[in-house]
């Protein structure tokens, strides 16, 4: 087995007024599988539509209507527990979990209580700090989604929308592994790349494709487990660091001042920034499980998890690791850049250059990335590669830095030109005469001018060396910024009698 207690660490312990607390915090997750059909039925699961537009007999609950299984979603569920480097059971049972509800039709929901489809398995953090945590998966198992009542259309009604019901779910549990808000924010960070990387869900929190049970409990360092809270649905990772962060103050303060906390289902309210009681927790047993007796219990063999394992893409992990090794880029460049499968692949592809040997900077690469492009691409909204800048010419802008066509800084124009006009970086520069002035002859007829007009700076050297960076920038200023700052550093430190450095 996996799992394995965490020790208490003093960083992430927090200071009430009586003394230090630990916080303990679990998460399930719940992840719309992608799929074009639900989970049992042929109707839609695409978002959005009109209410009540993609319902079938099935999901109704109409009498009669028997579930028929989606060999799609069986198959994302074991992707997605192989991409948790997870155990797949190969024979899985589902159950029915009875509670009444006016969106839940049927009177139940099928999902899986002691024989889920996937068992134990781990997600590794790379923490802000430098520190690495493991935060191990307790199991994973499919189910369907309710619908949605709506209390806000009518003065005196409510009304259902059951287009999310019967949605295929995949409920990812952890355990209790979590002791910061930090940690709880970086865990469903990386859950939701992971599953883009796999493209079992697409992780839109706000179209409810993804949200979070949010678990909290406090206790003092080493006593036994305190009791906890749920919060249900946060659907977006600011909002689950919140939550935590008021559940633990909340939780200090009633601790502290005598009380006990309760064990119940809480909501939180983002527009105050609290939670508030839902009801008391339930109990597996309240929900009186049993199995479906509809549905026979899901057995596949072996050959089936090797077949999607071999068709699995490059994860995260994978990812990050073979950029420090193959592009010496640091840990931080590297978990930056595989944050998306899209951005990854755009680097890749600067890097490598068009025949895809690779032989570019790969540092100068993730600078332009991180910076420039990111700035424009987080102006529209969208991801690097569609910021409005192909990988090739990025690439070909790279080149022209490497070789001292161009410097930095004239770059930074040819990339505004490029996003407002389009063109080659190339024939920009020839076009409009940006070339770097690297002729030794004509630069150095600028740096005599520059430091026979300026002897008060000359003299100022004598003591302050780095006033060197003054003449450079009289240089480039007089070169409207096409001097070769390489250059001109070259002839100043030669004319001036000044070491480099």
């Amino acid at each position: 087995m996996y799992k394995e207690a965490r020790e208490t660490q003093d960083k992430n312990l927090v200071k009430g007024a009586t003394g230090d607390w630990e916080v303990v915090i679990g998460l399930e997750v719940h992840a719309q599988v992608t799929s074009k059909a639900k989970l049992f039925s042929g109707a839609s699961a695409q978002y959005g539509g009109e209410p009540n537009d993609h319902v079938s007999l099935v999901d109704a609950a109409m009498p009669g209507m028997l579930p028929v299984i989606n060999e799609e979603c069986v198959h994302q569920a074991i992707r997605t527990g192989l991409g948790l480097r997870a155990k797949i059971n190969k024979r899985s049972v589902f159950d029915r979990k009875n509670y009444f509800y006016p969106d839940l039709p049927q009177g139940y929901q099928i999902s899986q209580f002691k024989d889920p489809i996937v068992g134990e398995g781990k997600v590794l953090l790379d923490l802000k700090d430098g520190s690495q945590v493991t935060i191990g998966i307790e199991r994973l198992h499919l189910e369907q989604d309710a619908g949605k009542s709506i209390h806000d259309l009518h003065p005196d009604h409510s009304v259902v929308d059951l287009n999310r019901s019967g949605v295929a779910l995949m409920e990812i549990v952890s355990y209790p592994d979590m002791r910061s808000a930090e940690e709880a924010r970086a865990y469903v960070t990386k859950l939701r790349t992971i599953l883009r990387y796999l493209g079992t869900c697409d992780g839109n929190m706000d179209e409810g494709s993804m949200r979070a049970d949010v678990n909290v409990s406090v206790r003092r360092p080493g006593e036994p487990w305190g009791t906890r809270t749920e919060t249900k649905n946060v659907n977006s990772i600011r909002f689950i660091g919140q939550t935590i962060e008021y559940e633990i103050n909340r939780q200090i303060d009633v601790l502290e001042d005598g009380g006990t906390i309760d064990q119940e289902t809480r909501l939180y309210d983002p527009k105050k920034n609290e939670t508030r009681p839902m009801r008391s927790k339930e109990e597996a047993h309240d929900y009186r499980y049993f199995p479906d007796p509809d549905l026979l219990p899901l057995e596949f063999d072996q050959a089936l998890v090797d077949r999607l394992k071999s068709e699995l893409p490059e994860l995260p992990d994978d990812k990050k690791n073979r950029f420090m090794s193959d592009y010496d880029l640091s840990p931080y460049d590297a978990e930056i850049l595989i944050a998306t499968r899209s951005s990854a692949d755009f680097f890749e592809k600067v890097a490598n250059g068009p025949d895809g040997k690779g032989g570019r900077d790969a540092k100068l690469a993730v600078n332009w990335i991180m910076g420039d492009l990111s700035g424009h691409a987080n102006a529209k909204g969208v991801g690097v590669h569609e910021a409005g800048v192909s990988a090739d010419q990025l690439g070909q802008l790279i080149d022209l830095i490497s070789d001292g066509t161009i410097s930095g800084k004239i770059a930074k124009d040819v990339l505004e030109i490029v996003f407002n006009e389009g063109g080659n970086p190339a024939d920009i520069v020839e076009a409009k005469g940006l070339k770097q002035m690297s002729d030794t002859g004509e630069l150095e007829a600028i740096v005599d001018e520059i430091i026979a007009n300026n002897p008060k700076q000359v003299e100022q050297l004598k003591t302050k060396p780095k006033t060197i960076g003054w003449f450079v920038g009289q240089v480039m200023q007089k070169t409207k910024g096409k001097a070769n700052p390489q250059a001109v550093n070259k002839l100043l430190q030669a004319k001036l009698e000044i070491g480099e450095g």
